[in-house]
C-alpha cells in the first residue's frame, strides 16, 4: 500500500513523501524507529464517505468542535481512557462530518495509533495547531491540560474575530442600503423628472442636466455595465484561485488606511497566541513557526513565516527575523526580544497577543465612532444633492411665478 506522509524530523524540518508498507500501523512503527514524527499519514487512492462529504463543501463547525474538545477534556479529567471517551462522544455528536471523523479516529486509536496521528490523518480538516497541541500533550502526559489550553485559545481567537466582523457589519449594511437608495433615485425617479421637464421646454440648471444625462447613460448602457461587472467578478475569482494571489490580496489589505491597521493587529495577535500555545505545550520553536504559518488566517503572514522559520533554523533569533521581515510591529518585536533574553518567550508572546487584542478593541471602537456618522453625513449629502438638483427647476419656476 502507498501512503502520503507528512513528517517532522528531530531537527525541526518538515518533509513530505510517498511511503510503501503493508499497513498503516507498521509504517508508523518504522517511521518512529527512524526518529521521525508523523504529522499526517493518509493512504493514497482511498475515497471514504468522509471524503465525499468534504468534496461537497461540508465542514466541521468551529462551535461543534470546541464543544467536542470540552467534553473530551472533561472525560479525560474524570479518568476515562481516550478510546472509551471517543466512543462515548462519537455517539453524541450531531454534525455528520464530525461523526464520520470521530468514527475513523476511534478506530485508529483503538488499533494503536496516537490520537494526534489519528486527527492529523484527516489533513486540512483541523488546524495544524490542534494536532500539534495533541502531540505535545501526548509526549508530556498532560493531554487534558493541552485540550483546555486549546479551548481557551480558540475562544479568544473566535471572540476577537466576531468583534471585528460585528464592527464591520453595520457600516457595510448602511453603505449597501444607501447605494440602493441612490440607485433607485437615479434609475427610476430621475427619468420621470426628466420627462416632465422636457414637456416644459425650459432650460434646466447645470446640476439637473448632469443628473438627467447620467441617468440616461446608465439606462442605455445598463446591460453593458452588468456584463462588465460580472466579468470583473469572474476574473477576480479566477485570480484569487491562482497560487500566491491570496497572499497578495492580504498584503494589500494590510496597507489600507484604517482597516489595514486592524487587520495587521489581528494577524499579529493570532500569530503570537498560536506560537505561545504551541511553545507552552512543548513544541520546538521551529516546528511551532511551521505550524503557525499554516494555521493563521493572513496568507501574507503565512508566506513570510516560511522565511522566518528557515532563518531561525539557521541560528538567528526570532526577534531579529521578525524585525527584518516586518511581520511584528516594533513594540511586539521588543517584547519578543525581552522574552528570548529572559527565557520566558511563551509568556511574553501571550502578553503580545493580549496587548494587541486590547488594541483591536480600542481601534474598533474608534473606527465605529468615526465611520458610522461619517457614512451618514456623506450619504445624506449625496441624497440631498440629488433631490435638490431634481427640484431646483421647480423652485426656480415657483420664484418666477
Amino acid at each position: 500500500m502507498e501512503f502520503h506522509c507528512r513528517l517532522g524530523s528531530s531537527g525541526g524540518e518538515i518533509v513530505q513523501g510517498i511511503y510503501i508498507a503493508e499497513d498503516e500501523a507498521k509504517l508508523r512503527q518504522q517511521l518512529n524507529e527512524k526518529g521521525l514524527c508523523v504529522l499526517s499519514l493518509q493512504r493514497k487512492g482511498t475515497f471514504s464517505s468522509l471524503a465525499r462529504s468534504l468534496s461537497q463543501g461540508r465542514r466541521v463547525k468551529a462551535r461543534d468542535f470546541i464543544v467536542f474538545n470540552q467534553e473530551l477534556a472533561t472525560l479525560l479529567n474524570a479518568g476515562i481512557p481516550v478510546v472509551q471517551s471517543l466512543d462515548i462522544l462519537r455517539q453524541r455528536v450531531e454534525n455528520s462530518v464530525l461523526k464520520l471523523v470521530l468514527d475513523d479516529v476511534h478506530d485508529r486509536v483503538r488499533s494503536g495509533v496516537a490520537l494526534s496521528d489519528a486527527f492529523a490523518a484527516h489533513g486540512d480538516l483541523f488546524p495544524g495547531v490542534y494536532t500539534a497541541s495533541l502531540l505535545a500533550g501526548e509526549k508530556s502526559g498532560s493531554l487534558n491540560e493541552v485540550l483546555q489550553r486549546y479551548i481557551a485559545y480558540s475562544r479568544v481567537i473566535g471572540t476577537v474575530r466576531r468583534k471585528t466582523v460585528s464592527a464591520l457589519i453595520y457600516p457595510a449594511i448602511l453603505l449597501a442600503l444607501s447605494t440602493v437608495v441612490v440607485g433607485i433615485i437615479v434609475l427610476r425617479v430621475v427619468p420621470e423628472f426628466g420627462n416632465f421637464y422636457d414637456g416644459l421646454g425650459a432650460e434646466l440648471p447645470l446640476s439637473t442636466r448632469a443628473i438627467v444625462a447620467t441617468s440616461e447613460a446608465l439606462h442605455q448602457n445598463l446591460l453593458t455595465i452588468v456584463v462588465v461587472m460580472v466579468s470583473g467578478a469572474a476574473l477576480g475569482w479566477a485570480w484569487l484561485r491562482k497560487s500566491g494571489s491570496p497572499a497578495i490580496l492580504d498584503h494589500v489589505l494590510l496597507e489600507i488606511p484604517g482597516v489595514g491597521s486592524i487587520a495587521r493587529k489581528f494577524a499579529t495577535s493570532q500569530l503570537a497566541r498560536t506560537l505561545s500555545t504551541l511553545l507552552r505545550g512543548g513544541i520546538p520553536l521551529v516546528t511551532a513557526l511551521d505550524v503557525a504559518g499554516e494555521s493563521i488566517g493572513n496568507r501574507y503572514f503565512s508566506q513570510q513565516l516560511v522565511t522566518v522559520s528557515r532563518e531561525v533554523r539557521e541560528g538567528q533569533s526570532l526577534s531579529t527575523t521578525l524585525s527584518k521581515h516586518g511581520i511584528f510591529p516594533p513594540v511586539a518585536v521588543k517584547m519578543v526580544e525581552v522574552g528570548e533574553s529572559t527565557g520566558a518567550l511563551e509568556q511574553m508572546l501571550t502578553s503580545v497577543a493580549d496587548f494587541f487584542d486590547e488594541e483591536i478593541e480600542t481601534a474598533l471602537s474608534r473606527f465605529m465612532t468615526l465611520v458610522e456618522p461619517l457614512l451618514l453625513v456623506i450619504m445624506g449629502i449625496i441624497i440631498a444633492g440629488l433631490l435638490l438638483a431634481l427640484y431646483m427647476p421647480l423652485i426656480q419656476l415657483g420664484s418666477i411665478v
